[in-house]
């Protein structure tokens, strides 16, 4: 890809409009990032050290955990950087991995909400299969199929645009590498990497999307049909919490990818919602409306402050 561009670093221009505002933006970012380190990795630490967690449903919702740590780390390090200090350029080379992994973990996570829909299905609709159907070999090839997934995603379109040739300018109009910020920048015609590229991510996004809804639809009836309004009400607090998630996770893809127009500015606030307030707003909503993470999580709080105690003595 090198032999075809002069380009050996891009600038990125970060979020419009916000000049001066440099430390009181790096100060509100890194309170995010580390709230979504410490609030996921708790999550996670919590589901692998407590039995009764040891569930499909928490499966993956630890899996979740860990692209909620790794999506965010994508852009948010290198934007942080660039708050605090003069230079604003990433290399080549870099700009290729921030957009490759952007997407992969994107395409990961935008599968892994799928698979979470399938669970909820399986174990309201045909609960006394549960356990068959959703069975350890079943789940870990999920899983993977998640992350192959992502995997080929990312790939393709990490492929799509660095296989133009950039020579100049090289100041892309976001805080990260992105697709729409770097298909103007080549000195090509982008036509068809713009429309493969777009026509992948769309494809992706609605499929995806279309069998979450299918998953719902069906649990929706079979909840309607419980008899008691505890039952449907129990029914329902187990997929609130994944809904909630949905909603905050597609609902800035659909705004970026999805329209017509772009507009810097407001695709860049977009982005920083996607990419920073979202993940670090999943392990509240896990943790507010799930009596067993609660449980869990005081359990673990406990033990860790007996064994301090025995540590004292």
């Amino acid at each position: 890809m090198q032999n075809y561009t002069s380009v050996t670093e891009f600038t990125l221009l970060g979020i419009p409009n916000t000049e001066g505002l440099e430390n009181m933006l790096f100060v509100l970012f890194l309170a995010f990032y580390l709230f979504t380190l410490l609030g996921n990795l708790l999550i996670f630490l919590t589901i692998l050290v407590s039995s009764n967690l040891h569930t499909p449903m928490y499966f993956f919702l630890g899996n979740l955990s860990v692209f909620d740590i790794f999506f965010p780390s994508v852009s948010s390090p290198k934007m942080m950087l660039y708050l605090m200090g003069p230079s604003r350029t990433i290399s080549y080379q870099g700009c290729a991995c921030q957009l490759f992994f952007y997407h992969f973990l994107g395409g990961t996570e935008c599968f892994l909400y799928t698979v979470m829909a399938y669970d909820r299905f399986v174990a309201i609709c045909h609960p006394l299969r549960y356990t068959v159907i959703m069975s350890h070999k079943v789940r870990t090839g999920l899983m993977l199929g998640t992350w192959l997934g992502g995997c080929l995603h990312g790939s393709i379109l990490t492929f799509l645009v660095f296989k133009l040739p950039f020579c100049g300018p090289n100041e892309v109009d976001n805080f990260f590498c992105d697709i729409p910020g770097l298909l103007p920048l080549a000195c090509a015609d982008t036509s068809l990497a713009q429309t493969v590229s777009f026509t992948n991510v769309d494809v992706v996004t609605l499929t995806c999307f279309f069998l979450i809804l299918t998953s719902y639809g069906h649990i929706v009836i079979s909840i309607l049909k419980i008899g008691t309004s505890a039952g449907r009400r129990r029914a329902f607090s187990t997929c609130s919490a994944h809904l909630i998630s949905i909603f905050l996770f597609y609902g800035p893809v659909m705004l970026i990818y999805l329209r017509p127009a772009s507009s810097p500015w407001l695709d860049s606030v977009i982005q920083v919602l996607n990419n920073i307030v979202t993940p670090s707003l999943n392990p509240l909503i896990y943790t507010l409306r799930n009596k067993d993470v609660k449980l869990a999580l005081r359990q673990v709080f406990t033990q860790v402050v007996h064994i301090s105690g025995i540590e004292r003595r």
